[in-house]
């Protein structure tokens, strides 16, 4: 492993940047009309949480881990579900190939991948235990 990954500020950016994932969806799907905003929400507010006894409070327990796997776990399955009904759209009357949210949401679950295997290292874990 890289020396450089596993640097303390390259592991609090990560982890504060693994949000993106959770939140990287459509802007039609932030709409009150639609449910599908609260579950990437809900997600985001366990990873700040876990986040925060990471980075502010240094706790060594394991618990915000798991959250954080929690989070980016359900992230990818929850992509999964909706990708299915969500990958074609009703244009004019014909339907048609909502490549955007396809996009996305493929994004969305190779940085949920990323961030899992990441923050399943030993070497990051260890470098972010309290001096």
């Amino acid at each position: 492993m890289s020396a450089a990954l596993t640097r303390r500020p390259v592991i609090v950016l990560v982890l504060i940047l693994q949000i993106i994932p959770l939140l990287l969806l459509p802007a039609q799907s932030y709409s009150t009309k639609t449910q599908e905003w609260w579950l990437p929400a809900l997600l985001a507010l366990l990873v700040v949480l876990a986040d925060f006894q990471i980075i502010g409070r240094q706790r060594v327990e394991s618990w915000p881990w798991y959250l954080i796997s929690f989070a980016q776990g359900f992230n990818i399955i929850s992509r999964l579900l909706m990708l299915w009904p969500n990958s074609t759209q009703n244009v004019g009357g014909a339907w048609v190939i909502n490549v955007p949210y396809i996009v996305l949401t493929l994004l969305a679950m190779v940085l949920s991948v990323f961030a899992l295997w990441y923050t399943e290292l030993s070497e990051v874990r260890n470098t972010m235990l309290p001096m």
